[in-house]
């Protein structure tokens, strides 16, 4: 199996995200994730968390974008690159219906989701991918160009 050429050094971080609202950035609907503090644009992994928000299941936005979709945890299982963080300015409109004010938003682009998850861990804020973890990411993405 072909597998991409990948930059060498620390070009990649991983997004560890809760179901269902991964499976909605996996499916295209969801262009923002929230966070508490801004993060730098570039390449993540896009990790589903072991824990699923039930609540989440029951929002008519959220069951829109994620009808029918699989709700894998405990796995990498996509890509994105984050183009943009922003706050919204006091007083305006958010970004997107997915935004919340008062966090920073991401801007996720050129999302894509890998045909098989990749069992990993993931954890709380950026965090740095092992080189095995990648190989087995983009060995599912043999035409992947950063």
């Amino acid at each position: 199996m072909r597998t991409a050429q990948l930059p060498e050094g620390d070009w990649i971080r991983g997004i560890s995200i809760k179901q269902p609202w991964i499976a909605a950035v996996l499916a295209g609907a969801k262009p923002v994730e929230n966070r508490p503090r801004p993060w730098k644009p570039g390449w993540v992994l896009l990790h589903a968390s072991k824990s699923i928000d039930q609540p989440a299941l029951r929002l008519p936005l959220v069951a829109r974008a994620v009808r029918g979709r699989q709700l894998a945890t405990g796995a990498v299982v996509g890509i994105a690159r984050i183009t943009d963080c922003h706050q919204d300015p006091a007083g305006t409109e958010p970004c997107s219906e997915w935004a919340h004010r008062e966090a920073w938003h991401l801007l996720l682009r050129d999302v894509q989701e890998l045909p098989l998850p990749v069992p990993a861990r993931g954890q709380l804020g950026p965090w740095k991918p092992s080189p095995d973890l990648i190989t087995r990411v983009f060995q599912q993405l043999p035409d992947f160009h950063p």
